[in-house]
């Protein structure tokens, strides 16, 4: 067992607004450059959809993660084919994949002569300068805008019955949910591992993915080789960048901007033990068994021979203390609401969503409502998001995964209905929870968690211990496997 830490996060997607403050909040710090314009760390999307960059969830395009036949391999570039697609690299978005970034011709409003139209500030390339016609953006499909463009596309949709397509797009523009997207700071990335210079790494303190821009040749096989799309390059600078979850402000106690910033509190974040002996074993488990595997790696930090191993491999106790406190580890491991997105493609991401429901009833007289426990709340399975869908996108198309997750949380609501308001039976509510295997305390939890949290309930951040992290005299690059460039690229400490 060597036992690592690694700084983990958890997205309620039950309580997003879509209000974009995380995404403003982080391209006000990080990436207001020259060559970042086009650049989001921080995005997001609705579901149904093709998402930033346009359907990236696409890896029969895009080529991103890996491949498990025999042994891990990475799906967009090998030793044989990096210099290769130095000139032409098929896997490789496009900026019409993203989209041409603009600003206003603000003073043609004041400059523009007289005439009888009102004058316009007329779109402008931050790239060519030139005038251009918009055809995208960031969030151009926001909230199903263009649905038979964007939703109807969405890659999540494959294995959905026609009948489940009908269901999700009843009701125009209303079915969707969102969902915002940050670096996954996966276990295994695939960008580290994909690097020819070995610029990028993750560091041995907190397993945060960094990028050295010292040793950035822009190769730019990061981005192809991230199945999330979450690695950009600056045309600018001739450099690749990404999210850092805000490393500054962790290392001072401070939540990223992203999380710090966030309206509908749907962000936690803390510190999660595992297993790094099994990283190999887990990307290598088959889709049905892949959640589990991934679980399973996490380890109890409350566990004498788990902590006794974290201190052997230099794990400060504060450090050990924050995990036992972590609100991931209770979403993750405890509860098992929150689910990784796309584990299929085996980058082992430490950034988990809990799945959405459906929105409260309006009224619980509705004539078509055949069980007493679906007065207030949808039936799971009759969900206008159908089962299927966030199968898709969160639980490598095993529906047990979702579908436990959501009934805890309808049997939660139920539960503290009864406790809170009182007009629906306390016996239906408690068998509710049996069925969903979890007790009237557990509910509690998770219901003080999600809904009562303060600042700090929602982020338990160690105190930095820079001083002991040894700079690593390693080569990332020897520390390579075979597997394409590699399985994983060694822990770097420090920056």
């Amino acid at each position: 067992m060597e036992v690592r830490a690694q700084t983990s996060m958890v997205f309620h997607l039950d309580k997003c607004i879509g209000c974009h403050t995380c995404s403003i909040a982080c391209k006000n710090i990080w990436t207001d450059r020259r060559g970042t314009e086009y650049m989001w760390w921080n995005n997001v999307e609705t579901k149904p959809g093709t998402g930033y960059p346009s359907l990236w969830e696409d890896q029969d395009k895009y080529h991103g993660g890996w491949d498990a036949n025999g042994k891990l391999q990475l799906r967009s570039t090998s030793k044989a084919q990096v210099v290769a697609n130095i000139f032409h690299n098929p896997s490789m978005p496009t900026l019409d994949d993203y989209y041409e970034p603009w600003e206003y011709d603000y003073q043609n409003l004041f400059n523009a002569p007289e005439g009888s139209d009102q004058p316009a500030a007329l779109p402008i390339s931050m790239i060519t300068g030139e005038q251009i016609d918009i055809e995208s953006g960031p969030n151009w499909d926001d909230d199903l805008s263009g649905s038979p463009i964007y939703a109807e596309n969405d890659p999540n949709l494959a294995g959905l019955t026609e009948d489940q397509r009908r269901q999700l797009f009843a009701v125009q523009r209303l079915v969707f949910f969102y969902f915002p997207r940050i670096c996954n700071h996966c276990l295994n990335p695939a960008c580290v591992a994909s690097c020819p210079s070995g610029a990028l790494y993750k560091r041995g303190e907190d397993g945060i993915v960094l990028l050295d821009q010292k040793r950035c040749r822009a190769w730019r096989s990061c981005v192809s080789a991230c199945p999330y799309k979450k690695t950009y390059f600056n045309w600018n600078t001739g450099k690749s960048e990404k999210c850092i979850l805000c490393f500054p402000r962790v290392e001072t106690g401070q939540a990223p901007a992203c999380f710090h910033s966030c309206v509908g509190r749907i962000r936690f974040l803390g510190v999660l033990l595992y297993d790094a002996d099994r990283i190999e074993e887990v990307a290598k488990t088959d889709d049905d068994g892949l959640i589990d595997a991934h679980r399973d790696m996490i380890l109890d930090p409350n566990d004498p021979e788990v902590i006794a191993e974290a201190k052997k491999a230099g794990i400060p106790d504060s450090t050990i203390k924050a995990a036992q406190q972590s609100p991931v580890y209770q979403f993750v491991k405890v509860w098992k609401l929150a689910l990784p997105p796309h584990l299929e493609y085996r980058t082992l991401p430490m950034l988990f969503y809990v799945p959405p429901m459906s929105p409260v009833l309006s009224s619980k007289n509705d004539s078509t409502i055949q069980h007493e426990s679906d007065q207030l709340f949808h039936d799971i399975d009759q969900s206008r998001v159908p089962i299927q869908f966030l199968a898709n996108l969160l639980g490598t198309g095993n529906e047990s995964k979702v579908r436990y997750a959501l009934k805890k949380l309808k049997a939660t609501r139920w539960y503290r209905r009864a406790v809170t308001v009182g007009d629906v039976d306390m016996e239906t509510a408690r068998r509710m929870l049996s069925e969903a295997d979890c007790s009237p305390e557990e509910a509690d939890a998770i219901y003080r968690l999600s809904a009562l949290n303060t600042v700090d309930e929602r982020f338990v951040i160690p105190p930095a211990h820079r001083e002991e992290a040894v700079e690593s005299t390693e080569d990332p690059m020897d520390r390579k496997k075979s597997a394409g460039f590699g399985f994983l690229a060694a822990p770097k400490r420090g920056l």
